[in-house]
């Protein structure tokens, strides 16, 4: 069951769920303006977030900014009579799923073409069941690489960052707060043959990331971590970049670098992400 959370009274969201893919909707509050970030995977997941910020006395969002064009987070905004913000890039991106239809076969057909992922059909059928109202309603404002948004009292920058996940990600840094809303940007490419990592895209992305001074990181489809949390996720993704390019790739000699390393059997979530990175050396490399 989602629930809505508070970091503190500037910062709130809504918890995700993993089997519809709906992600983490958050609001920062300030004392003129409140921002909404992401929209939601339907509009069904985007009202149910208003009415829950309504029952916890939340103030309504006056605009809502999207972080990437990836159905999950977009697909709720035609439920939101305000105005939203995104990159050009995303505006760009979502135009391209205007024609399309949402129905079992269409859904079906697209995964068989390789234009959609069998997970994220999954999910659209899932969340929408046989009720396939999806309007694609674009963004009203765009920008390029950086904006900077005051709601009074609180100071929100929305940075294009972009990543392995989607090229046109954007991160949102609540100032004052301290708090990097990440949504999707550090997880791995989900549309190609195999799941991976680009090693220059996210070493790029992490000194992007680590510009930031915040003491939470929100991720879209986990839950807020703290900075501690963060470099360590860093820590983890930098060494095995580090690794597959000095190991070229050879998943078994990442993997015995690792153990001594940490003087322990290797955790899925590490054998994971040498498995992303590997795949990502072997696209590089074709």
């Amino acid at each position: 069951m989602q629930t809505i959370e508070k970091i503190n009274d500037r910062f709130w969201y809504q918890t995700p769920v993993s089997e519809t893919d709906r992600p983490i909707l958050g609001v920062v509050v300030g004392d003129d303006k409140t921002l909404m970030i992401d929209a939601g995977n339907s509009e069904a997941h985007a009202e149910y977030f208003l009415n829950e910020l309504k029952e916890k006395g939340v103030p309504m969002p006056d605009f809502v900014v999207l972080t990437h064009w990836h159905w999950d987070h977009i697909f709720g905004l035609s439920a939101l009579d305000i105005p939203s913000i995104s990159s050009a890039e995303t505006k760009i991106e979502m135009k391209k799923l205007v024609p399309f239809s949402w129905s079992d076969e269409a859904l079906d057909e697209r995964v068989e073409a390789g234009i959609e992922i069998e997970f994220c059909a999954s999910a659209i059928k899932k969340e929408f069941g046989d009720r396939r109202d999806v309007r694609i309603t674009l963004p009203t404002l765009t920008f390029d690489d950086q904006i900077e948004i005051d709601l009074g009292g609180v100071t929100c920058i929305l940075k294009k960052v972009g990543g392995d996940h989607a090229s046109d990600s954007v991160v949102v840094y609540v100032k004052e707060e301290k708090i990097l809303f990440l949504a999707d940007c550090i997880y791995v490419n989900l549309y190609a043959e195999k799941r991976h990592y680009i090693t220059e895209e996210i070493t790029r992305l992490l000194d992007e990331l680590e510009k930031f001074d915040a003491d939470y990181y929100v991720l879209s489809h986990w839950k807020p971590i703290t900075k501690k949390e963060f470099e360590a996720e860093v820590k983890l993704l930098r060494d095995t970049a580090s690794l597959t390019e000095k190991l070229h790739g050879n998943t078994d000699a990442i993997k015995t670098a690792f153990e001594k390393k940490a003087g322990r059997p290797l955790n899925e979530n590490e054998l994971e992400t040498i498995q992303y990175f590997v795949n990502g050396y072997e696209l590089k490399n074709k």
